[in-house]
């Protein structure tokens, strides 16, 4: 591999990098509040507004198309720039589109902002993602982004909580999003000084490349990417289907969200153990299969479900923890930060085929196509992860 980093090789140095972990981990965690405060804060006003379900979902939509579309640009532009001051540079646009919005009165205007503003996120989650990588020594790296991953979590979950604290009237929720998001600049700042460098020529074959260099880390994000999206849209519609109310549906989705939270630490620390990552992935989507394939049968009961969707939930959300970690242990240099940019660009992807391939199969085979079709995306990443354990060729990846 070239382009490898100089003091900071990932491969020898044993020694953790605590203030780039901390500036990566709490900027993005930050981003994450404000996200999480920010997507039922749009919606909710666009309804009030009058607008249609479509044209709210059409506008959502908006959030993958520019994820994908801003991936393959990420580190060409932070090897040109510099990966903190791209960082920060993102952070700003990210805090001034949220506060476009405010001022946006034109539905049409919501269009670009909502572009830009989730073009910069998936820049700082690319380039927070290869930073945490780098930080980490390669025996704890599965620790570290555990923590990662659960602090995230728990940010992602305190937006919505702070929606309801604030509500949507008027500017204050606009200004506490922008705030949190300017914060989330202090700690790159203060880790200036241990920017990852990412300067070095690729191996070549553009972009493209990085998709299927790792293939059991790129896949493991598009279903866990199809599956967290497509799972939590429309499972309220499945618990509806199969009887629940909406209150005991939402409460089963809350299982799900604690079992991510809970688990990434453990797993994590597993995955610093085991001798090759990809048994490990190979053995999450087993047990995510495992969870569909029983859930129709055990439905009827909320808290045999519960315990299961817990469990199903940490497992499942292990396919990213894992495979970033798997990751981060095949490559360095700038051929990990184009391989991140490639995990979240197939992240993207997922996002988009989930939630229609999860929707074709209940309204095809009933409301049990819903974990049917979650099924059938673990057992095709199965084989994908068996067939790479066992092809003598690929040992590496």
């Amino acid at each position: 591999m070239v382009g490898v980093l100089r003091s900071q090789d990932v491969s020898t140095d044993e020694t953790i990098r605590w203030p780039s972990l901390a500036a990566a981990i709490a900027s993005i965690t930050a981003v994450g509040i404000a996200l999480g405060l920010g997507v039922p804060l749009l919606s909710v006003i666009l309804e009030a507004r009058g607008h249609s379900a479509s044209m709210i979902g059409l506008n959502t939509a908006v959030a993958g198309v520019a994820s994908i579309a801003v991936a393959p640009f990420a580190i060409p532009i932070a090897t040109r720039f510099g990966v903190v001051a791209t960082i920060l540079a993102a952070i700003l646009a990210g805090a001034l589109s949220f506060l476009g919005f405010y001022f946006a009165d034109a539905f049409w205007m919501w269009f670009p902002l909502r572009a830009v503003m989730h073009a910069a996120i998936t820049i700082l989650f690319i380039l927070s993602e290869f930073w945490i990588s780098v930080s980490a020594p390669p025996h704890r790296r599965g620790l570290i982004l555990g923590i990662y991953a659960t602090v995230l979590s728990l940010g992602f979950a305190a937006g919505p909580w702070l929606f309801a604290q604030i509500g949507s009237e008027g500017f204050a929720p606009f200004g506490v999003g922008f705030a949190i998001t300017i914060l989330a600049a202090l700690p790159v700042l203060a880790a200036w000084r241990q920017s990852p460098d990412i300067s070095g020529h690729e191996t070549g074959g553009g972009f493209a490349r990085y998709i299927f260099l790792v293939p059991t880390a790129t896949a493991a994000v598009l279903v866990f990417g199809a599956v967290e999206t497509g799972g939590f849209a429309l499972f309220p519609i499945y618990g509806n289907r199969i009887g629940y109310n909406e209150a005991d549906a939402a409460m089963l989705l809350t299982m799900v969200g604690l079992g991510n939270v809970l688990l990434q630490i453990p797993l994590g620390m597993i995955s610093d153990r085991v001798p090759d990552r990809r048994l490990l992935l190979a053995l999450c989507s087993l047990i995510g299969l495992a969870g569909m394939v029983v859930l129709p049968f055990i439905v009827e009961s909320w808290y045999l479900a519960a315990a299961v969707l817990f469990v199903w939930g940490g497992v499942v959300a292990g396919l990213y923890t894992i495979g970033l970690a798997h990751l981060g242990a095949r490559l360095k240099g700038h051929d990990l930060a184009s391989a991140n940019a490639a995990f979240v660009f197939c992240y993207g992807i997922g996002m988009l085929l989930g939630p229609q391939l999860i929707g074709i199969g209940m309204d095809t085979f009933g409301p049990h196509g819903f974990a049917w079709t979650l099924g059938v995306f673990f057992a095709a990443y199965f084989m994908l992860a068996a067939a790479r354990l066992v092809a003598p060729v690929n040992k590496k990846v």
